[in-house]
């Protein structure tokens, strides 16, 4: 079956890996995006602020292949801090609201001890059924 890669208009390059993956099927598979900017810096070392990154680094994927917020289907987050994430879930439900408004796809969670990025305190990847 053949595919697409999505790669957003002004982003570095992903080197050994895609953004996104778009099937003949319309299946969209966004890779784990975490919480730098389209040059690949991270601008926080704050989990919410790299979570909202991360989320508008999914939404920009989405974009790109066609797509819009409705069309996610499924969300897994990577964080390597629980504690962390537990105790900001006020701030994490109104950031989380505030970049993908109130469409809640099927979601995991996973608490890893690092990610690949050093930096990175949480990475999401997604699903998309355009």
């Amino acid at each position: 079956m053949p595919h697409d890669v999505i790669q957003p208009e002004g982003w570095a390059k992903a080197k050994g890996y895609a953004n996104g993956m778009k099937t003949a099927d319309n299946h969209l598979f966004i890779g784990g995006q975490i919480g730098w900017t389209a040059d690949q810096v991270f601008e926080t070392h704050d989990f919410i602020g790299q979570m909202e990154q991360a989320l508008r680094n999914i939404v920009a994927v989405l974009e790109a292949a066609g797509g819009q917020i409705e069309d996610l289907v499924r969300l897994t987050w990577y964080v390597v801090d629980k504690k962390e994430y537990v105790a900001r879930q006020r701030e994490v439900g109104e950031v989380y609201r505030k970049v993908l408004g109130r469409h809640f796809p099927a979601m995991t969670m996973v608490v890893v001890a690092g990610l690949v990025e050093d930096e990175a305190l949480v990475e999401i990847e997604a699903t998309a059924v355009l």
